[in-house]
């Protein structure tokens, strides 16, 4: 299982992007917000979901 993290500063378009622990594209810790572990990038996105209604995965390390 991985850790997963949420950026907590919406893009312009309103949406929040879920990373992996080792994602290139992690925000730094001031800008994000840990998740949980999860077994996929789909899990916890879905969870993600139920704290920021327009969470999306990375196109890097969620798919």
């Amino acid at each position: 299982m991985k850790k997963y993290y949420i950026n907590i500063n919406a893009y312009v378009n309103g949406d929040y992007e879920v990373h992996s622990e080792h994602c290139v594209l992690l925000p730094t810790e001031v800008n994000r917000a840990y998740l949980g572990n999860f077994s996929s990038g789909q899990k916890a996105t879905e969870h993600a979901r139920e704290l920021y209604r327009l969470a999306i995965g990375c196109r890097l390390c969620v798919r």
